[in-house]
């Protein structure tokens, strides 16, 4: 059996600046093989894409397990279609999908577990009370590579989309990969198609890198997002294309007192480098379910085509928390039908319990260098009244709309060199809309922090 080399997380240091993109991301990875590493064949898995192999793929976890600490395993999954239903993984741990090789997650909802509701979202998402398990977890975890030579995971999401438009799911869709509460984290090189829900989320983790993955699924998956940064921070995601039905990438943080309370935010976020595609939803969303806070978050290099909106923040009456100190930039936008969008009006309750008076801000967000063609509306900004967004600043944006207007209520804010012309609420000084704790953001630094792989 071939010894794949992978990619250890090096513990590097890295500057997020808003205007030095080379420091934006860096990387400095070592090229190690784990000290020990068995072939999934070895615990009787079968890849023909018929044969159930999660009591397999339990196994050999359980085994490398007894090697994080003597410098870690790898698992190592040859060229075949390994059909499974939910399993964990352990840490100091590299699962390698050959080249050819393709996870296929079991359409039978018996084979997933079922699990409670993460705490940051109180009664659960799509459905009150617990949930499936996402075909690959990790709880706790501490240095783990997900990676390949290019392998896939197929969530064959079908039957679950059904489900959720038909109104019969028991439980809340699974994810294909989350980790939750865990640290170090590498995904890269590999292909996801067909989620049944989320494809990768890591929620309450630190320290996670995501790289050239290509995210696919078909036009009319339901509420399908590609990655879901949520209640993490030091989060780089880079040079990979997602192609979606919903979000392709979400950042988040909690639904309304549930958020609130658990109080963990997303910060300290880089994403680069991506090609994204949303028909029904935004290729950048920041929200709605942003209760426990979004900031530090710098955001280049995009390209978004054929999608329902290009950038969105979304919150609502409720949520409380905030989203501040965003640096968006170098966005090219093709065929969108809102180039940008800043929503106060935006998401459901998981239930009554929530605060009205719990009011989110949103502020200190600098849009610069966006260039779109086949655009419908530019933008639109709705505030909330008794909590208006400020401090919005877009800088050089040139899109060719079919709409001259701008729509514009609740919010305040600095343009320039924007065309079509925005509204009159988005003309206001520079020195008075455009500063963040006292430093200007305004064509300077934004989102700088200094976080460690």
């Amino acid at each position: 059996m071939p010894v794949a080399l992978v990619l250890l997380l090096a513990f590097t240091s890295l500057l997020i600046r808003g205007e030095s993109n080379n420091d934006l991301c860096k990387e400095n990875f070592k090229l190690d093989p784990r000290p020990h590493s068995v072939s999934i064949l070895e615990f009787g898995a079968v890849g023909d894409g018929k044969t159930l192999n999660t009591l397999a793929f339990q196994n050999a976890i359980f085994y490398l397990k007894s090697f994080a600490d003597k410098g870690g395993a790898q698992l190592y999954v040859p060229p075949g279609k390994w059909l499974t239903g939910s399993f964990n993984l352990t840490s100091h741990l590299t699962l390698f999908l050959e080249k050819g090789a393709t996870i296929l997650a079991s359409p039978d909802p018996s084979h997933w577990d079922i699990v409670s509701p993460l705490p940051s979202y109180g009664r659960g998402v799509e459905l009150p009370g617990k949930r499936y398990r996402s075909l690959i977890n990790g709880d706790n975890l501490l240095d783990v590579v997900i990676t390949g030579d290019n392998g896939t995971f197929d969530g064959q999401g079908a039957a679950w989309w059904e489900w959720l438009e038909t109104g019969t799911l028991n439980y809340s869709r699974p994810h294909i990969i989350e980790f939750v509460s865990s640290k170090h984290i590498l995904i890269s090189n590999l292909t996801f198609l067909n989620a049944p829900s989320i494809n990768i989320h890591p929620v309450y983790c630190s320290q996670v890198h995501i790289r050239k993955v290509l995210i696919e699924t078909s036009v009319d998956s339901p509420y399908v997002l590609g990655i879901v940064p949520d209640s993490s921070d030091n989060v780089c995601i880079e040079d990979s294309t997602i192609n979606v039905g919903h979000d392709a990438i979400s950042l988040k943080s909690g639904w309304d007192q549930y958020g609130i309370n658990y109080g963990r935010p997303t910060t300290a976020v880089h994403i680069r480098n991506l090609s994204l595609k949303s028909p029904t939803g935004a290729g950048i969303s920041l929200g709605s379910e942003m209760s426990g806070g979004i900031s530090d978050v710098a955001i280049e290099l995009l390209s978004i085509h054929s999608s329902h909106v290009g950038v969105a923040f979304r919150t609502t009456r409720g949520r409380g928390g905030y989203i501040r100190n965003i640096t968006i930039s170098d966005v090219v936008l093709a065929g969108v039908d809102t180039a940008i969008v800043a929503d106060g009006h935006t998401g459901s309750h998981p239930d009554d319990k929530f605060d009205r008076d719990a009011l989110p801000v949103v502020s200190y967000i600098v849009l610069r260098n966006f260039t779109g063609e086949d655009i419908g509306l530019a933008g639109n900004f709705s505030g909330i009244g008794e909590s208006p967004f400020t401090s919005i600043c877009l800088t050089d944006i040139h899109l060719q709309t079919h709409s001259e207007s701008w729509v514009c209520s609740n919010v305040s804010g600095f343009s320039d060199d924007v065309s079509p012309e925005p509204c009159s609420e988005l003309m206001s000084s520079p020195s008075s809309s455009c500063s963040a704790g006292g430093s200007s953001i305004y064509g300077g630094d934004t989102a700088t922090q200094l976080y460690s792989w």
